[in-house]
């Protein structure tokens, strides 16, 4: 049975740029602008649907910890360790004025509903009122040890604040009178938030539990427990149908506050997760840490994947069988691994290598798979039962590539001992070696004819050969770094090189000329034509091969334009970026098929992401009658994990 993923991120975005832990985030009312505020001691701005800055807040002398938007979202208010609230006009960035009475650092900051008053609250045990259009002190609310944060009740009749001495108390803001104290928390309250109804009142404490009350009797609603440590912060979505806690564990989970029921977990924070802010139409949910990051997550999303056990070590590469039934990964636990790539599931390990698997290859019919190993040797393996169909030994360096030729009747295999050889695979003999590069030989690659095999290496060049003699046939020169990927495009006149130099070539292997040069913005490992030769499969991704000339015609310099490919830590669509990888699913190699992602990582997992292809269709750009679509946005996605 497979070992079930408590939890997969759904984070859209990771937005970064603050250069210390983020305190507290708010989305404006409008949606249209994000604040965090950041030990740096600045509030920064940012469009939550692009993730681009929107600008910095320079002004307070120390930490900002918290941030509000007045209910028009003319005025954002921040909160200080220098003992001040700061107003700014959030459309020009402009300060609006300075709240000074605190003796102490200011923890939180809220606005009433009709955005006439501004409450603070205060290390000095104290909470103040202001009237933020003129700065004016409008009272001060005592009783308290040190206030942590403040709420208004969405009607603004109630105001509750958090504190140091275990408990919530609520007050009248229009006349401080006291309104009742809510205990029942065994260590001090971080924060509060009402339901949008206003019929419930949430705490966090730092006895690691959300405490749901009811404000107008002062009643207990529930506990809900699940944090391993501290709870920093809760926010309730525009409907009141979620509750999230932002807990010092590193997590922000989901409850149903009608029920206390758990509604799934988000992790990828790599400290204390201090904030959560739901958008105003409740799709995103904004999470601060003191890991310098903000992260928007879809809090609809989330649900559990299945991860089945797998790869020990990092995985090297990936290749799909003819038919796409069966997916290999090579691995540095010196095991080959095949899966069913439509269900994730396990269809075998294959052990024998003695070093690291580098490279993968199925036959053309699908009945025999190669592996290349540090080792030195090739391994033959039948795919359909995991037996093994033969070793392979000659090679006197690492095997890095592997190829077969479109008949199936040779094998070619590349290594750091700075030669091609070439097998009969059915019997494992040799048909000799091929010599003339000066350093490693990184990958090779026959013509869709078989008549010309090329090979890549780290001498900067790409050699063609005639295999069934082993005649040289030329040399391609231009590249400025180590050559890393080759591959013909179906009709066999062009190759496509990949480098170290960051571009990948395009060649006319009957001239010998470049035909284009295409900029790109990472190492490209593997390489290959789409069958109708428009674009490339990459380990970047797809590349898309706009306006391709004919051969023998002049060389030509472009970048691409159209693209899905891996730009960490974002998979793009050209220039949009479609999907944030956490971390934890950034890939040491990719493979893409239809509308499947495959990502290898180092930490030895698998992931399938499947991208809705009514929405982002991978192969959009290659639909030979040239529509394209105008919109890209992920609207779901589905992820299996293999680790």
């Amino acid at each position: 049975m497979p070992v079930v993923q408590d939890y997969w991120n759904p984070v859209l975005q990771s937005l970064e740029g603050h250069s210390s832990g983020v305190n507290a985030v708010a989305f404006s009312p409008d949606g249209q602008l994000l604040a965090s505020a950041s030990w740096d001691n600045t509030v920064r701005l940012w469009d939550p649907s692009t993730g681009a800055s929107r600008g910095t807040l320079e002004g307070h002398s120390s930490s900002v910890d918290a941030v509000a938007f007045s209910p028009d979202g003319q005025l954002l208010a921040s909160a200080s360790k220098d003992k001040t609230v700061r107003l700014w006009d959030p459309s020009t960035g402009a300060s609006r004025g300075t709240l000074e009475g605190h003796s102490s650092s200011v923890d939180a900051v809220a606005f009433s509903p009709d955005g006439q008053l501004l409450a603070s609250a205060s290390g000095d045990k104290t909470v103040r009122l202001w009237d933020p259009s003129t700065g004016a002190s409008r009272g001060t609310l005592e009783g308290h040890s040190s206030v942590d944060a403040v709420a208004f009740s969405p009607d603004g009749q109630l105001l509750a604040s958090a504190s140091w001495d275990n408990s919530v108390r609520l007050w009248d803001p229009s006349t401080g009178a006291s309104r009742g104290t809510l205990e029942g928390h065994s260590s001090y309250v971080k924060a509060v938030a009402f339901s949008p109804d206003g019929q419930l009142l949430a705490s966090a404490s730092n006895d690691n539990t959300v405490r749901l009350w009811d404000p107008s009797t002062g009643a207990s609603r529930g506990t809900f427990e699940g944090h391993s440590s501290s709870v920093n912060a809760v926010a309730f979505s525009p409907d009141g149908q979620l509750l999230a806690s932002a807990s010092l564990d590193k997590t922000v989970r989901l409850w149903d506050p009608s029920t206390g029921v758990s509604r799934g977990t988000f992790e990828g924070h790599s400290s204390s997760v201090n904030a959560v802010a739901f958008s105003p139409d409740g799709q995103l949910l904004a999470s601060a840490s003191l890991d310098n990051t903000v992260r928007l997550c879809d809090p609809s999303t989330g649900a559990s994947r299945g991860t089945l056990e797998g790869h020990s070590s990092p995985v090297n590469a990936v290749a799909f069988s003819p038919d796409g039934q069966l997916l290999a990964s090579a691995s540095g636990d010196k095991t080959v691994r095949l899966w069913d790539p439509s269900t994730g599931a396990s269809r075998g390990t294959l052990k024998g290598h003695s070093s690291y698997v580098n490279a993968v290859a199925f036959s053309p019919d699908g009945q025999l798979l190669a592996s290349a190993s540090w080792d030195k040797t090739v391994r033959l393996w039948d795919p359909s039962t995991g037996a093994s169909r033969g070793t392979l030994k000659g090679h006197s360096s690492y095997v890095k590539a592997v190829a077969f030729s479109p008949d199936g009747q040779l094998l070619a295999s590349a290594s750091g001992d700075k030669t091609v050889r070439l097998w009969d695979p059915s019997t494992g003999a040799s048909r000799g070696t091929l010599e003339g590069h000066s350093s490693s030989v990184n990958a090779v690659a026959f013509s869709p004819d078989g008549q010309v095999l090329a090979s890549a290496s780290g001498d900067k060049t790409v050699r063609l050969w005639d295999p069934s003699t082993g005649a040289s046939r030329g040399t391609l020169e231009g590249h400025s770094s180590s050559v890393h990927a080759v591959a013909f495009s179906p009709d066999g006149r062009p190759l496509a090189s990949a480098s170290w130099d960051n571009t990948v070539r395009l060649w006319d292997i009957k001239t010998k000329a470049t035909i284009q040069v295409l900029s790109t913005q990472g190492l490209i490992y593997q390489l290959s034509f789409s069958s109708n030769g428009s674009y490339l499969e990459t380990s970047q991704g797809i590349l898309e091969l706009t306006d391709l000339p004919h051969c023998e015609s002049r060389s030509q310099s472009i970048s691409i334009t159209h693209s899905v490919g891996l730009n960490e830590p974002w998979v793009r669509c050209g220039t949009e970026s479609i999907l944030w990888l956490p971390p934890d699913y950034r890939p040491s190699c990719l493979s893409v098929r239809d509308n499947v992602l495959v990502l290898g990582h180092a930490s030895g997992r698998i992931t399938f992401i499947e991208l809705d292809p009514d929405t982002i269709p991978l192969g959009w750009f290659l639909d030979l009658n040239g529509s394209k679509m105008s919109n890209i946005h992920v609207a779901s996605n589905s992820v299996t994990d293999i680790g």
